[in-house]
């Protein structure tokens, strides 16, 4: 089951409402996992590797189908790979490769979880600012490209989090300066990772491309944890996968800081570096990259994970179920007013949908903390701002999750005081009296942005494993007129 505290979060309330909504919220999660699919793109007949196959491939890719391989002219097959619940992919490897594996090292989120692979080499790193230990695994996994051989064959596995957890600084930029600007861009001021990641590509060694070129001579297969992406965007327009080419260039990543009005906050190293704009230490662009002997395959169905299995459940249940909006990249709390507002509207005046119904939406939400220090996420406050305006309602439930089960930093940047990680937030018309009860002030919560004990002490944070994430998945369910 992917959501773990299922009784803790359907005990109390709005207990028919909250089992609704938290069993869409699970088959989104479920259908996040890759696992499966993973091991219908990777399998050995006989003597033979097969990867891949039409449904895999990148949208207009120019190589199409699966790709073999004599495994006896194989070398040695190694897995490499960073993002939050990569282990998925890897352990697919792991069990579809067998004793033909010859390892490999992967950099995952830090959370609740310990490593669990056998033969590959687990780094638990931090998330969303880098942290030493993701640096040592970086360091790890160069370690296994340096005597590649033409021969040899190496999968890279990228998903969400890919750019803080494959974190390695270009010589002349400290560590605690990459986190500092990651930390002031993106926590600080809400920065989206569209506009962090050229800056980021441009103080690394291995992103933007690094990775696949020091993987040389050796052939690489490239999955990324996604539905399938034209090709286009991923070889020409792409910025966060890091076994692709880089888009992006220094002016880029000085343009952005700039526009943000930070360009005087950031580091001096930092500003150092981009300003010299050493074309040697440039990023991998599409001309070089292409000539690799690479192929790239996705591993998700086109929608079906992020909207079309939810919605699929919504449907088993009885209920309408809307697509209400997709790649939603506005401020949590305000996209949880907003949710909750739809709601109000449906619930007295049946307009624009009747109920019963199932709203469904995502993207990526932002959070911008400036200078607090709670602990949080970007969903859990979606959740804590819709419970205060759906207050006294007997039929309005709102969830929302992270696809990949794991939702902002956790306690990475607590002093002294561990919880879980959590996915999200499951309310009701209930939860702002259950508050009251409890003597929490939720408008003070969300103004620290610390919802994650504050959502732990109501029984309505959704505990889950992590996996690889696709968006966020928020559910309204207004289950009848006031």
């Amino acid at each position: 089951m992917a959501i773990r505290n299922w009784d803790a979060l359907t005990s109390h309330g709005n207990v028919e409402g909250r089992r609704m909504v938290a069993a869409i919220l699970q088959a989104g999660l479920e259908a996040a996992d890759p696992y499966e699919r993973v091991r219908q793109m990777v399998r050995v007949e006989g003597r033979h590797l097969l990867v891949g196959g039409p449904e895999f491939d990148p949208i207009g890719s120019p190589v199409r189908g699966a790709t073999r391989y004599d495994l006896d002219r194989l070398g040695r097959i190694i897995v490499l790979g960073a993002g939050k619940g990569c282990q998925r992919v890897a352990k697919a490897l792991e069990d579809a490769l067998g004793d033909r594996l010859s390892g490999g090292h992967v950099i995952d989120k830090k959370g609740d979880e310990p490593p669990r692979l056998r033969r590959i080499e687990v780094t638990l790193g931090g998330h969303p600012t880098p942290d030493a230990d993701g640096v040592r695994g970086c360091a790890r996994m160069l370690e296994w490209t340096r005597d590649l051989r033409a021969e040899d064959l190496v999968f890279t596995v990228g998903s969400s989090g890919f750019s803080s957890l494959l974190t390695l600084p270009v010589e002349g930029v400290s560590l605690a300066d990459v986190e500092r600007t990651v930390y002031l861009l993106q926590i600080e001021r809400g920065m989206p990772t569209s506009e962090l990641s050229p800056i980021r590509n441009h103080l690394d060694v291995l992103k933007g491309g690094r990775l696949a070129a020091h993987i040389l001579p050796a052939q690489a297969i490239h999955i990324l944890a996604k539905p399938p992406q034209p090709w286009e965007t991923l070889i020409y327009h792409n910025t966060w996968v890091h076994t692709f080419p880089d888009c992006s260039t220094y002016a880029d990543a000085v343009a952005n800081i700039k526009a943000w009005g930070a360009w005087d906050d950031v580091p001096e190293s930092v500003r150092r570096h981009l300003e010299r704009a050493d074309p040697a230490l440039e990023t991998i662009k599409p001309e070089v990259y292409l000539t690799y002997p690479h192929r790239i395959f996705c591993t998700f169905e086109a929608g079906e994970a992020t909207w079309a299995t939810p919605r699929r459940k919504a449907r088993e249940l009885g209920l309408e179920a809307v697509l209400l909006g997709a790649n939603l990249n506005v401020e949590a709390s305000q996209a949880g007013r907003y949710a909750a507002a739809i709601a109000k509207t449906i619930e007295t005046h049946a307009q624009p949908f009747a109920p019963p119904v199932a709203l469904i939406g995502g993207g990526e939400m932002l959070v911008t903390v400036g200078q607090e220090r709670g602990i949080g996420g970007r969903n859990q406050e979606w959740a804590l701002s819709a419970a205060m305006q759906i207050a006294g309602s007997e039929s309005i439930v709102m969830g929302s999750v992270d696809s990949d089960g794991t939702d902002g930093p956790g306690s990475q940047y607590a002093s002294g005081v561990h919880y879980p990680t959590l996915a999200g937030g499951l309310v009701d018309g209930h939860t702002a009296a259950r508050a009251r009860e409890h003597e929490i002030d939720l408008r003070e919560a969300l103004r620290r942005h610390d919802t994650t004990p504050t959502l732990l002490a109501l029984d309505s944070g959704v505990l889950s494993p992590q996996s690889t994430g696709l968006q966020d998945l928020s559910v309204i369910l207004v289950a009848g007129r006031r």
